[in-house]
């Protein structure tokens, strides 16, 4: 029979799977593993585009509402945090940003 993880347990499982969904996601052939003893910042050597980083914290969201059992308030402030601290740069913030200055309305 299984031993049961303690939450602390499922949240290292989590953070590896969330940081591995990231560069598939992103579409990038690393994983955890490849990155995790890396003292640098390695977040900086790949990219992902705004869209995708939308689509990775949505599905972030939605596994740690369902693995961790989280409010989805709370998954989202989670999903920020690990954005925050381990999400890839973005490739096209400029012109994302651009975008959405074009489409809010004058004030």
């Amino acid at each position: 029979m299984a031993k049961r993880l303690s939450r602390e347990e499922k949240w290292s499982k989590a953070v590896v799977d969330i940081i591995n969904q990231m560069f598939i996601i992103a579409g990038h052939d690393v994983t955890y593993d490849d990155i995790k003893d890396r003292k640098d910042a390695w977040y900086t050597d790949w990219t992902m585009t705004v869209e995708q980083n939308e689509e990775w914290r949505l599905w972030g969201k939605k596994y740690l509402m369902k693995q961790l059992r989280l409010y989805a308030s709370q998954a989202e402030r989670e999903m920020s945090m690990v954005s925050l601290m381990w999400g890839l740069k973005f490739s096209n913030w400029e012109q994302y940003n651009k975008h959405e200055s074009t489409d809010s309305p004058a004030v």
